[in-house]
């Protein structure tokens, strides 16, 4: 250690009518550069002798030395070395103190001239614990003054210092303690101090530095006001659990913070025919999809708008002269690569020329970055809420399957048992009662067989995995033979009256052979099961044309029964996975509730539509006449080939 002794208290010895006062940084440096602006501003080379304490604090005012460096040949800087300072070569001295050493604990400025003396001594002590750690908050004690008696006398100790720790500046200090220390200087007079230069030099350093304060304190006053509104944002926008309410609450927050401007929130992808999102418009689109800010102040000015005719039009119809975009993105992956999505945009339009500020982006873009996280929430619950009422679908379906299959299986199993038991135990029973007995077992073991094969096609058509043979067709051709195996596997039961309007002349249509007869055979024994002997069966075959652009032909088979009819709000239900009018265990008719949903599954994968109409289920106490005594229809559409 090269020495260890404080200059701050031996120069408060030396001169008792000092008075050490509290400084902080900010103040000290002010008053240090209006000292080097003495240096700077006059025609002397005056000793100058600085200590920064530690190299960093060198390296933020090295510049200024430079300078001062070229004014005068006579500059030494103290510092304690984080790098090279000690060795590297400069235009002036420099000295690295040890960390130990307490002249790394001080702030010290000597300047020594032929007309005037400044020096600057304090002694930096630590904060208290929990004061706010700024470099601008810290805290020196110790004096300033232009008594030349104290700056030599400071700038003696200070040559004491350097030569300790330079011997090799031995002859130079000595020249330097003879010039002007121990030489007998003339008196310097105020003029010469060039008091008004330090003093406005002084006030313009502390106003500089209290600028710098008071901007960053609207800084500070600005983040906090943008996170109270954002936290206000955010807590309304949390009441909400559906999508349509936090587009609905975040339309109405901005709007009131940017009360002159109309706000709108656009959820992509927008239709290509929507004008009232700016968003929509391919100029636009690019931008907002890499997530960039979109910000024009007048869209008179903006060059990319004025290439845009229909874009012109639309902002001058809408009345819009300035307009700020901001995506809303959200994280997502994607085959386990991350990836922003652009969920919406949130768009504000001004009815005059606005310049949009940096905190309008940024606070907006904040307001966007929680939209964004409260949407993909939202559809995260709405997701969820879905797929709760999918797995109590399918925890109902197996209720249903195990119910139905059970009923279902339980009546032909214990009839086909009894006619074995009965064969078995009655070997001597008539032929003709051995005969019913067999027919009765085979007739429940088709049952059964076809109970199953439904299961199978069912499976199939849901996991898509059904083939076709798609070949032109004849529907009229198709659904005679439907009827024609329907009379003839009905014997000896009595079917209700049907009656076919076929025309020979119909165009074909692109299906397969097998699928149709299934379709029109399921179809037809729903209409058989829920229609009396006495009622009527009504099929049609016709042409249509659709309502859609461009407009489409079509065949449409209608089948039309005179049944119990079905209430209007259950129509779509019909076709559902074991659904049936009345109760498993308390309906009147036999099956397990697949037939319609196989014909909806076969429709829709020849490319077709299929539903019912009915005005509901018919009061046969009333004698109605309503269309003819029709209780129910089944309607299919084909496209036509020709």
């Amino acid at each position: 250690m090269k020495n260890s002794k404080s200059l701050l208290p031996e120069l408060l010895q030396l001169f008792p009518e000092l008075r050490a006062q509290v400084y902080f940084k900010t103040t000290l440096t002010a008053i240090s550069h209006a000292m080097e602006d003495l240096v700077l501003a006059s025609n002397e080379q005056p000793l100058v002798i600085a200590n920064f304490q530690q190299e960093r604090y060198y390296r933020q005012e090295s510049a200024r030395y430079q300078k001062i460096a070229q004014r005068t040949d006579r500059v030494y800087v103290l510092a304690a070395p984080e790098t090279d300072f000690a060795s590297a070569p400069a235009s002036f001295a420099t000295v690295g103190l040890e960390q130990s050493d307490e002249l790394a604990q001080e702030w010290h400025l000597a300047i020594v001239g032929e007309n005037y003396s400044a020096c600057l001594i304090c002694r930096e002590y630590a904060a208290p614990v929990g004061a706010i750690d700024l470099d601008s908050a810290r805290q020196f004690r110790g004096f300033w003054t232009f008594d030349p008696a104290v700056s030599r006398q400071a700038a003696a100790l200070l040559l004491q210092r350097i030569g300790d720790y330079r011997p090799d500046l031995a002859s130079q200090i000595d020249r330097e303690k003879q010039r002007s220390i121990t030489e007998k200087l003339p008196p310097q007079s105020t003029e010469s101090l060039s008091a008004e230069l330090f003093i406005n030099r002084l006030v313009t350093y502390l106003q500089a530095s209290q600028h710098r304060h008071v901007k960053a304190y609207q800084r500070i006053v600005g983040q906090e006001r943008q996170e109270r509104l954002i936290n206000r944002f955010t807590a309304a926008i949390r009441q909400s659990q559906t999508i349509e309410d936090i587009l609905a609450i975040t339309i109405r927050e901005v709007a009131q913070l940017f009360g002159q401007s109309r706000c709108l929130l656009s959820r992509l992808p927008l239709e290509p025919a929507t004008t009232e999102y700016l968003a929509s418009h391919p100029h636009f689109e690019p931008l907002l999809n890499q997530g960039q800010i979109v910000s024009i102040a007048d869209v008179s000015q903006d060059s990319g708008i004025q290439s845009h005719l229909d874009l012109q039009t639309r902002l001058a119809q809408s009345q819009i002269q300035a307009c700020l975009l901001v995506p809303i993105f959200i994280a997502a992956t994607a085959q386990n690569e991350y990836r922003q999505q652009c969920l919406g945009v949130l768009e504000l339009h001004h009815a005059s020329p606005y310049l949009w500020s940096i905190a309008d982006r940024d606070l907006l873009r904040s307001i966007a970055e929680r939209v964004g996280i409260e949407l993909l929430q939202a559809q995260t619950f709405v997701d969820l809420r879905q797929m709760n009422k999918e797995l109590a679908a399918i925890k109902q379906t197996q209720n249903n399957l195990i119910a139905i299959v059970g009923h279902e299986l339980r009546t032909p199993l214990s009839t086909i048992q009894v006619c074995l038991e009965s064969l078995d135990a009655e070997p001597d029973m008539p032929a003709k009662y051995q005969q019913s007995m067999v027919e009765i077992a085979l007739t429940d073991s088709a049952r059964l067989r076809k109970l199953i094969e439904d299961f199978l096609l069912l499976s199939r058509l849901e996991s898509n995995l059904a083939t076709w043979q798609l070949e032109p067709l004849d529907l009229t051709d198709s659904l005679s033979i439907a009827v024609s195996n329907l009379q003839a596997a009905s014997q000896p039961r009595e079917l209700p009256s049907i009656v076919m309007d076929l025309s020979p002349t119909l165009p074909l249509i692109i299906a397969d052979n097998e699928a149709l007869f299934q379709l029109f055979s399921k179809l037809l024994d729903n209409a058989c099961k829920f229609t009396p002997a006495t009622g009527t069966i009504t099929l049609k075959i016709g042409e249509v044309t659709t309502a859609q652009i461009p407009p489409q032909s079509m065949l449409e088979v209608e089948i039309a029964d005179t049944g119990c009819g079905i209430e209007p709000d259950r129509l779509e239900t019909i076709f559902d996975r074991f659904h049936q009018e009345e109760g498993f265990l308390r309906r009147a008719v036999g099956g397990a509730g697949l037939g319609l949903s196989i014909c909806r599954q076969l429709v829709r994968q020849l490319g077709g539509q299929i539903w019912a109409t009915s005005i509901g289920v018919a009061d046969k106490s009333q004698n109605s006449d309503t269309e003819g005594d029709i209780s129910c229809k089944k309607l299919l559409r084909f496209n036509e080939i020709g």
